[in-house]
């Protein structure tokens, strides 16, 4: 089963990669000519397709770019001429400290909260929470991100709007320059995870053995924490994996809001300076960051779950 996960994510690799060079195909104009200007001769024009390697068929560009990425070469950017791959390592680095750090505050907020959640279902605390993280599900990530800014920057003046680092600055300031970005993204994953780690909690009460420690006189809470909690960890750590691949994807609108260095804002500034080489790595590696940990939510669930891992 782990063998099959892992060729079906290979093919979703190459499948991305297929459509991410035909979208960049698709796009209308010439991209010599759009870099280079109208004022700029044919023959300059046809000199830089050479250079760039647009004067190829469409198949063989695919090929020699999919076996470079493969190989790890990205490519030179447009922009600035330097390799895509020094330049998108140091965003991704970014853009995964950024990951941690909500992650970090996301994971045991969500755990603890669902715990609490199913310890004291249909009570006012779990209407109130259920009401709360389907709130912040709900509105779009500017929204909460403008939101914090508008209390936490503007009217307290507790925390930086703009999220911008450099190398001069160390851990505790990156941490406290990330707090809102952080906050952010905690705001938008922690509800699914909560609500998934109540519920498999609540299915799980309704079990005999369940029902069997309760009529000895173990406390709930115990119940809960010692007997519930570890057989249902297969459908949470499932939830909680897929929240961490969209915490390192999903991250591109909260670093545009916040001026943050990450792999994000280098697409979107690739985007606007049509820089598509860097773009296209840039997708890729979102998509193979989120194919990756979706297997590995895969292969996780497959672990913890004895059915799966003994088929009969």
């Amino acid at each position: 089963m782990v063998a099959q996960r892992l060729v079906l994510g290979l093919l979703l690799i190459i499948a991305v990669s297929l459509i991410l060079f035909l979208s960049v195909e698709l796009l209308p104009g010439d991209l010599a000519e759009e870099i280079l200007g109208q004022g700029a001769t044919p023959e300059t024009v046809a000199a830089f397709r050479r250079e760039l390697g647009l004067d190829l068929p469409p198949h063989e560009r695919y090929i020699n770019w999919l076996f470079g990425m493969l190989q790890g070469d990205m490519g030179t950017s447009l922009a600035n001429k330097r390799p895509i791959a020094e330049l998108v390592g140091a965003r991704f680095g970014n853009t995964l400290f950024l990951a941690t750090y909500a992650a970090v505050i996301a994971v045991p907020l969500a755990l603890t909260l669902g715990v609490l959640a199913a310890l004291y279902r249909n009570g006012i605390y779990d209407r109130i929470v259920n009401i709360v993280t389907l709130t912040s599900i709900s509105s779009p990530e500017f929204f909460v991100a403008y939101i914090l800014i508008l209390f936490f920057s503007v009217k307290f003046g507790w925390l930086p709007s703009i999220a911008n680092l450099g190398d001069e600055h160390g851990f505790a300031e990156r941490v406290y320059r990330l707090t809102l970005p952080a906050v952010t993204l905690t705001l938008v994953v922690v509800a699914h995870m909560m609500r998934m780690t109540r519920a498999a909690i609540i299915n799980l009460l309704a079990s005999p053995y369940i029902e069997m420690a309760s009529l000895k006189g173990i406390s709930k809470t115990r119940i809960i924490v010692h007997h519930a909690l570890p057989n249902a960890w297969a459908p949470i750590i499932n939830v909680i994996v897929i929240n961490l691949a969209y915490l390192i994807v999903g991250v591109v609108v909260v670093e545009f809001v916040f001026v943050y260095p990450g792999l994000g804002q280098l697409m979107v500034d690739s985007v606007s300076k049509r820089d598509l080489p860097v773009v296209q790595a840039s997708g890729m590696v979102f998509a193979g960051v989120y194919i990756l940990l979706n297997l590995s939510a895969d292969v996780a669930a497959i672990l913890t779950n004895p059915r799966l891992l003994h088929p009969k």
